[in-house]
C-alpha cells in the first residue's frame, strides 16, 4: 500500500513530516510517496540524519498558506505539495493522502480533484473524541457550516460506517445533537433530520444533548458544522484547562507533589487520553479515496498515526462500503 503525504503541510513541515512517515514505514510497512520541493526535503532529511530510502518524491513548489482563500489551491497553487498530491490520488499513483495543511484548501481540492462518492452531498469532517465510554465521533465538525436534512442524514450513515470499520463498534448509537432529548426539539431543521433519521437503517437513539457526549451518550453525534466545530473547540479548551489545573493542584505542596509520585501512571493515562496525536487526524468522509486531515501542529508523532488511520480506512473499505450504502438509501426511498 502506497500512502502520499503532503511534505509541506503544517506547522512542523518538512522535519515532522518526514520522520513521521518514517517511522510509520517502519512499523506499517507502508509504502511512501512524500509531495514538496525536492531539494528542500533532501536537504532537511541529510541535516537531520533522515533516510529517504524507499521513498518517493512528487516535486512540488511551494505550499498554499493557511490564510489563503481555498479555491485558490487550482488556481494560484496548483503546484504546490497539497495539489500535486491530491491529483497523484486521483490517477492512481497511491492509495491515500494525507496532510496537515489548510482544512479548507483539502476539503475543496479533495471535492474537486479526487472528486466524492456518487450520490454524498457534501464531504463531513468528522472528529473522534474520547469519551467516558471509549470515544464517539461528532460529524461535522466544521467542513459544512450550514446544513440540509438530506446532509445530516448522510453524515449520520457515513460516520455509522466509520465507527464499525475503524472502531470496531457493531451496531454505532447515532444521536442527533439538540438542545434536549424529546423528538420535538429543535429547529425545523432538527426536527425533519429526526424523523428522517428514524426511517433510516442505523441505531438510531434519538436526540442528544451537548453535556452528554463526553459521558458516551452516543457513538456518532451528527450536527451541521457550525455546531460541531463550536463543540469541539470547547471540549479542546476544556481538556486543557482540566489539565493546568489538574498540574497546579499537584504542584501546591511537597504532600500534594507526593500524591502526584503515587498518581502518576493514572495521570499518564489520562493525559494520553487527551492527546489528539493518538486518533492521527479526521478522514474527509465523502471522497471517493482516502483522504486524512492531520492536525496543523502535528508531531511525527501525529503523521505516523495519520498514516496508521489512512492505511486502516484503505484495508477496511470504508468508501466502498458508505457507496453501497447510499445506493441501498436510494432504492429504499424510491419504494417508500
Amino acid at each position: 500500500m502506497r500512502i502520499i503525504i503532503d511534505a509541506f503541510g503544517g506547522d512542523n513541515a518538512p522535519l515532522e513530516i518526514i520522520k513521521g512517515a518514517q517511522l510509520a514505514q517502519q512499523e506499517y510497512g507502508v509504502d511512501i510517496t512524500l509531495a514538496g520541493e525536492r531539494g528542500e526535503i533532501e536537504r532537511c532529511a541529510k541535516e537531520n540524519g533522515l533516510s529517504l530510502d524507499k521513498m518517493e518524491i512528487l516535486d512540488a513548489q511551494g505550499m498554499i498558506p493557511v490564510e489563503a482563500d481555498p479555491t485558490t489551491l487550482l488556481k494560484e497553487y496548483e503546484n504546490c505539495s497539497m495539489a500535486v498530491g491530491l491529483r497523484a490520488l486521483k490517477e492512481g499513483k497511491g492509495d491515500a493522502f494525507v496532510s496537515a495543511g489548510s482544512t479548507g484548501a483539502l476539503v475543496v481540492g479533495a471535492s474537486l480533484v479526487v472528486k466524492r462518492i456518487k450520490g454524498v452531498r457534501r464531504t463531513a469532517i468528522p472528529t473522534v473524541i474520547p469519551s467516558e465510554k471509549g470515544c464517539f465521533m461528532l460529524i461535522d465538525s466544521g467542513a459544512n457550516a450550514e446544513c440540509s436534512s438530506d446532509m445530516l442524514v448522510q453524515f449520520g450513515m457515513m460516520g455509522s460506517v466509520y465507527m464499525n470499520k475503524i472502531e470496531g463498534i457493531s451496531s454505532p448509537r447515532v444521536g442527533l445533537i439538540n438542545i434536549g432529548t424529546e423528538e420535538n426539539k429543535g429547529l425545523d431543521l432538527h426536527r425533519e433530520t429526526y424523523q428522517r433519521l428514524k426511517e433510516m437503517p442505523l441505531n438510531f437513539i434519538g436526540n442528544v444533548e451537548a453535556r452528554g457526549l463526553p459521558m458516551g451518550d452516543c457513538d456518532v453525534a451528527v450536527c451541521d458544522g457550525f455546531t460541531g466545530n463550536v463543540t469541539l473547540k470547547l471540549i479542546e479548551g476544556m481538556a486543557k484547562f482540566f489539565s493546568h489545573q489538574l498540574k497546579g493542584m499537584f504542584m501546591r505542596s511537597t504532600k500534594t507533589k507526593l500524591a502526584a509520585l503515587l498518581l502518576k501512571d493514572g495521570v499518564k493515562e489520562f493525559k494520553q487520553k487527551l492527546d489528539y496525536s493518538e486518533y492521527g487526524g479526521a478522514p474527509l468522509l465523502g471522497i471517493s479515496k482516502t483522504v486524512i486531515k492531520a492536525h496543523g501542529s502535528s508531531d511525527a508523532k501525529s503523521i505516523k498515526n495519520a498514516i496508521r488511520q489512512a492505511k486502516q480506512c484503505v484495508e477496511s473499505g470504508v468508501n466502498e462500503t458508505i457507496a453501497e450504502n447510499l445506493v441501498k438509501m436510494k432504492e429504499e426511498a424510491k419504494n417508500s
